[in-house]
């Protein structure tokens, strides 16, 4: 089952974009979509909530 679309905020760029190619992370209790930028080699994280970070591990 393919992941859904995320959108993430390129800080470097200031821009946004979207993408079903990530991680889900957990670091000291939040959890998080990790996505590399389409600009650069650099990541873009987003914040998610514990439930969303539940469904999204999943798939």
């Amino acid at each position: 089952m393919a992941k859904p679309k995320l959108s993430f905020y390129d800080v470097k760029t200031k821009k946004k974009f979207e993408t079903d190619e990530y991680t889900v992370t957990e670091k000291n209790d939040r959890w998080f979509a990790v996505a590399q930028s389409p600009a650069g080699g650099h990541e873009c994280w987003r914040v998610l909530g514990r439930d969303e970070a539940a469904k999204l591990a999943k798939t």
